[in-house]
């Protein structure tokens, strides 16, 4: 204890909601330095601004409730810090790194700033690599890069969360690295049900949880993020392994953001958001890259509001993508799941030369047939079907048909559906699509392709019904 650090204390001078101003006489703390106050130091409070030679503004991680001006504040002469080793495996954390998952907290564990910098680009991989799902839609048109990030792009109860389970259900058991799951501004009954299930896969030794509901202040939803990355750069950067990071929302952390550049009055850019917006999303997301030690593939929801993707958060998060997979609100009303929009989605890895010539010319000629259709729907609207050319006809027949075979049943729905989920290989998929667009199933009702893996369960359906 002899070598302890002198205390540097403040004062309270002004709380405004989340906001408090500190008076420091002797010393000033750095930004990001993290300032205790309170009976048992349970505020925190993060220092994000300077005022003059003596007064900081913070914003307060944890509720206000009881700080009042003329209370006694400690300076850490740090910042926030994050938890890594390998103790942290299987385990849920909050921001601050405290277990909240009702077993042993942790002793004698390494603690990390969660403030660092990008790997440099000298350090950064250049090779690009096909990342399977098991999910046709994905794995057919939209192919994701190892070591990339995706974005699942959609509004409200469309599935996006749906579909990010069922990822990390298929991901994890095939996968030999770490799983870590970030849930910013969700709600809690996801994280308790997510984490229910992770236990009965059997993938928990292997995952790590990090969550900032929605009912935490706002401080605490924007730093969440950097928590969870920096638990991913020690899996990555000490033990050399690869790191699968899931995040559930992205919007929620640009809307933290907002929140927190709102209440230090700063004057809001275009539709109400902040105008650090771009540098604050590029802070996060270039943190998470493959280098020569390993790599952070990252998969991330990201919420659309009023599924206008025009909103400077769906353009700003866009940028940094290598595949971004859009889900449909009308697909998801004709019950075509999961409804990813074939044509709005896209991925850097859909060039020949990363995915191979054949499997490139299928996915090209699956989006020709759909949009075809697209452009048909409207005259057969009007006129019917009847009207078309013959050769039209088959191009809809086509296109109605790879709609169907590319649902899927999900394991993660097993239980509402009461249909087996089905992981299905790239190759499968890819048979099942020429197969369609051959027309080899022009004969078979559109049902029997609707909610299968293979295609082979199609003519396993029709013969079954035919002995019946």
């Amino acid at each position: 204890m002899a070598n302890r650090r002198p205390l540097n204390l403040g004062t309270v001078i002004s709380v405004r909601g989340s906001i408090v101003d500190v008076l420091f006489e002797k010393h000033l703390p750095p930004v990001y330095t993290l300032l205790r106050a309170g009976k048992e130091s349970q505020i925190a409070i993060e220092v994000l601004t300077q005022l003059d030679a003596h007064r900081v503004r913070g914003i307060a991680l944890t509720p206000t409730e009881g700080l009042a001006r003329g209370t006694e504040v400690e300076d850490t002469g740090g910042p926030l810090k994050a938890p890594v080793g390998r103790e942290i495996l299987s385990r849920m954390f909050d921001v601050f790194g405290n277990t909240i998952d009702r077993r042993q907290p942790l002793s004698d564990i390494q603690w990390r700033s969660i403030h660092q910098t990008p790997p440099p680009l000298m350090r950064r991989s250049t090779t690009s690599e096909i990342f399977e799902t098991g999910i046709k839609a994905i794995d057919v048109l939209v192919p994701l890069e190892r070591g990339g990030k995706a974005g699942l792009f959609g509004g409200a109860g469309v599935g996006k969360t749906v579909l990010l389970t069922e990822m990390i259900h298929n991901v994890v058991k095939q996968h030999q690295g770490v799983s870590i799951f970030c849930g910013i501004g969700e709600r809690c009954r996801e994280g308790e049900e997510l984490y229910r299930d992770m236990k009965d896969a059997g993938v928990l030794p292997n995952t790590v949880m990090v969550f900032g509901q929605m009912n935490e202040p706002p401080g605490a939803r924007f730093r969440v993020g950097h928590t969870a990355l920096t638990m991913a750069e020690y899996f990555r950067d000490d033990e050399h392994r690869d790191v699968l990071l899931l995040i559930d929302n992205i919007f929620r952390f640009i809307q933290a953001g907002s929140e927190v550049s709102g209440l230090m009055g700063q004057m809001p850019s275009r539709l109400g958001y902040q105008p650090t917006l771009g540098t604050e999303l590029s802070e996060l997301e270039e943190r998470i890259s493959t280098t020569d030690a390993g790599a952070i593939m990252s998969i991330q929801a990201v919420y659309v509001p009023a599924d206008d993707f025009t909103d400077p958060s769906a353009v700003h998060t866009f940028s940094h993508l290598s595949a971004s997979i859009v889900l449909s609100r009308k697909r998801a009303s004709e019950g075509l799941y999961p409804a990813i929009d074939p044509l709005q989605s896209n991925s850097k890895m859909a060039t020949p030369g990363i995915i191979g010539e054949r499997h490139y010319r299928l996915a090209q000629e699956i989006r020709q047939t759909l949009a075809q259709y697209s452009e048909l729907k409207d005259i057969i609207s009007m006129l019917g079907l009847e009207q078309l050319s013959p050769e039209d006809r088959n191009v809809v027949a086509r296109a109605r048909r790879l709609e169907r075979f590319l649902t899927q049943p999900f394991f993660t729905t097993e239980q509402f559906t009461g249909i087996k989920g089905k992981s299905v290989s790239l190759s499968d998929a890819l048979d099942g699509c020429e197969r369609i667009l051959r027309d080899e199933f022009k004969d078979y009702p559109e049902g029997d392709l609707y909610m299968i893996g293979t295609i082979d369960e199609a003519i396993a359906r029709k013969s079954s019904r035919e002995k019946s």
